[in-house]
Order: structure tokens, then C-alpha cells, then sequence
């Protein structure tokens, strides 16, 4: 028997249902966000910026809890990468991502991350000076960073999450399999002009549209 075809799509309207009711949840997390940057020791920064090195293929809250576990047990600051590893439980590319922190981590032990960050005039420079030269940071890791700490509200986090409703919504007309740059910040442009049509800011709409999947507001 044949089923009646799915409808691929959304429209604004039904996202403005959504949008409404958690609107204060949205809104109040990005205060959480701001308030980071606002009191974060470089300890605090670097924290989050191991969370974005995990999160690529791997489920957020699976990431956080390996970030809770190794900041518990004291391991981010001197393991060596095969022991920060397998702490790395439930997130992909463990091994990888092991040799990640600890490059990371030798680099801000001879430069403050805070410090650094705060040289940039804008986030948008900021991004692209930590993907230039954090290993394991792409434009999305690297959006998202700056996103957690307060900085980069403007900046997209094209995750598949996100890229699955821009095209739901028209926005893009397909789910690229692995953005290059230039196709990462033309997705971008159009994703801001939707947000100004729509007028959902963007830091609202990029959990908004992560909410719409995942069911929670979360980092």
C-alpha cells in the first residue's frame, strides 16, 4: 500500500510557533553565555574551547560530560594525549581529539587564551585566527567557541542540525556533506539575511533551530 509522501518542509510561520514559547529559555542562555566572558578565567575559556575540539561527530552532551570528567579529574592542565583519551568516552575520533587538547593546551600555556581573543577587533577575526591556528577548529568549531563564551552571537554554527532546517526552510537548497570555506560563509550570509527577515537575532534562531531537534536548549 502506498503511504502518503512527507512533506520536507518549514515554513516561518510554524517556526514562530516554536519560537515563541521558549523564547526566555533562548534569551537567558545567551545570558549565561555572555556572563563567561565576563568572569571566565583562562582555565574557563579553555575549558570550552575542548569542548568544540570534541564536538565534531559526536553528540554535544556526550562531549560535555568527557570535558566534566577530565576538569574532575584534574587532566586537561598536564595528561599526556593517549590518557586525556581514553577519557574521552562516547566521542569520536578519541585518539585524534586527545592530540587536539594538548596542542591546544601548549599553546595558551605560553599565551593567555583571554588575552588573545581580546586582541581581535571583532569576532569574526577572532574565528578565523582560531581556525588558522588551533588545530582541530574548523569555521564551525571555532564559531560555536566563541558562540559558549559571549562572543560570537552573529557567527553561525552550521552543524547538521542547522543545515537540515535551513533547507527545510529554503534558506540553502541542500545539505552540503562537508562545507569548504567559501560555501560555510555563504551559508552564513544567507542564514543572517533569513534572521533579519524573520527578525529571530541569530544566536536565538542557531539554538532555536537546535532545540527544534534535540529538544533542549542546550551549549
Amino acid at each position: 500500500m502506498d503511504h502518503p509522501a512527507e512533506i520536507f518542509s518549514l515554513t516561518v510561520e510554524e517556526l514562530m510557533q516554536l519560537y515563541n514559547p521558549i523564547k526566555p529559555q533562548i534569551e537567558a542562555r545567551l545570558l549565561d553565555f555572555r556572563h563567561i566572558w565576563e568572569t571566565a578565567s583562562d582555565e574557563d575559556l579553555f575549558r570550552e574551547l575542548v569542548f568544540c575540539l570534541l564536538t565534531p561527530q559526536s553528540k554535544a552532551k556526550t562531549c560535555w560530560k568527557a570535558v566534566q570528567r577530565l576538569d574532575r579529574k584534574c587532566m586537561m592542565a598536564e595528561a599526556m594525549p593517549a590518557q586525556i583519551s581514553e577519557e574521552l568516552v562516547g566521542v569520536r575520533f578519541n585518539l585524534r581529539k586527545g592530540e587536539y587538547i594538548c596542542l591546544a593546551r601548549n599553546m595558551f600555556n605560553s599565551r593567555s587564551l583571554r588575552a588573545t581573543l581580546a586582541e581581535f577587533a571583532g569576532p569574526t577575526a577572532a574565528r578565523v585566527w582560531l581556525v588558522e591556528n588551533v588545530k582541530g577548529l574548523g569555521y564551525k568549531e571555532a564559531s560555536h567557541f566563541l558562540r559558549n563564551i559571549g562572543l560570537g552571537e552573529d557567527l553561525a554554527i552550521l552543524d547538521r542540525h542547522i543545515l537540515k532546517n535551513l533547507a527545510l526552510l529554503g534558506v540553502i537548497k541542500e545539505v552540503p556533506s562537508s562545507p569548504t570555506k567559501k560555501m560555510y560563509l555563504e551559508i552564513e550570509r544567507k542564514m543572517t539575511a533569513f534572521s533579519k527577515e524573520s527578525e529571530i537575532p541569530m544566536g536565538h534562531l542557531d539554538l532555536l533551530l537546535w532545540y527544534k531537534e534535540a529538544g533542549e536548549v542546550f551549549k
